[in-house]
């Protein structure tokens, strides 16, 4: 990768989902180590960006480029994704049964680690890693042997999102409103875990609508989506107007 080149590059990206065209055009550029945070109202394409940027089959794209660490790409396959360092947190993370969650995320890292031409790690040493990183996020150890997710609660889905991301140590993690469901100290566990993996070179698209939980992460850049598009860019203080007006007067204001 160039080294005067963002870690993601988005021009102009046209994405459909059915017959209908969610994303109109999208130009972003997120350097490496920096957070984003992607604010709009319901159906704007929050979800359809991050899930169009993870290879998701529903999304197809109709026009427009995005680069990733020098790659195109929209040109790799999901799995080529992830393994390049992309990691995206479901807003609604699904259910994967009968598929134990150490199994899961252990093949995950390993996939990961061989793309970096690391040795992958045994079932012992995977186990201390992950055994550490859930009770630093508050996710009961008993969970490690459970089928994905099953019967975990909407909080502990997220933790469990958590856990994934810690473990794997993406190069940029896309964040579809991981505070949704979330009590206190799991949005106090999402900040900490942001601003580890971030002082360690992670850069971060973080969709939320929680102004605290944005004012705690220190976003470098808060961006507007409406209808498709970007329709408004700046900094924190664009989040609390947002608080503070609503996005239909957020709205009003940029067509004004």
């Amino acid at each position: 990768m160039n080294s005067t080149e963002p870690l993601l590059q988005v021009r102009d990206l046209r994405v459909d989902v059915g017959d209908r065209n969610v994303l109109k055009s999208v130009t972003l550029d997120v350097p490496a180590g920096a957070l984003v945070v992607l604010m709009g109202a319901n159906g704007s394409g929050k979800s359809t960006l991050g899930l169009t940027l993870a290879g998701h089959p529903r999304y197809h794209v109709v026009g427009g480029q995005a680069r990733f660490a020098g790659q195109d790409l929209l040109a790799l396959s999901a799995q080529e994704r992830a393994r390049a360092g992309l990691f995206l947190s479901f807003q609604a993370p699904p259910d994967i049964p009968g598929v134990k969650n150490n199994l899961f995320i252990r093949t995950a890292l390993n996939a990961v680690r061989e793309a970096r031409g690391e040795a992958p790690l045994d079932a012992f040493d995977f186990l201390g890693s992950a055994r550490a990183a859930a009770q630093q996020l508050g996710l009961p150890e008993a969970m490690l042997g459970r089928p994905v997710n099953e019967g975990f609660s909407g909080g502990e889905r997220k933790r469990n999102e958590l856990l994934q991301m810690a473990l794997l140590q993406p190069r940029l993690a896309l964040l579809d409103e991981i505070d949704s469901g979330m009590d206190v100290d799991g949005v106090r566990a999402v900040v900490q875990q942001v601003q580890k993996l971030r002082a360690q070179g992670t850069a971060f698209v973080v969709v939320s609508h929680y102004l605290q939980l944005i004012e705690s992460l220190e976003p470098d850049t808060v961006l507007r989506l409406d209808q498709g598009c970007i329709a408004e860019a700046g900094d924190l203080e664009l989040a609390r107007d947002i608080a503070r007006t609503g996005f239909a007067r957020a709205a009003d204001l940029v067509e004004a």
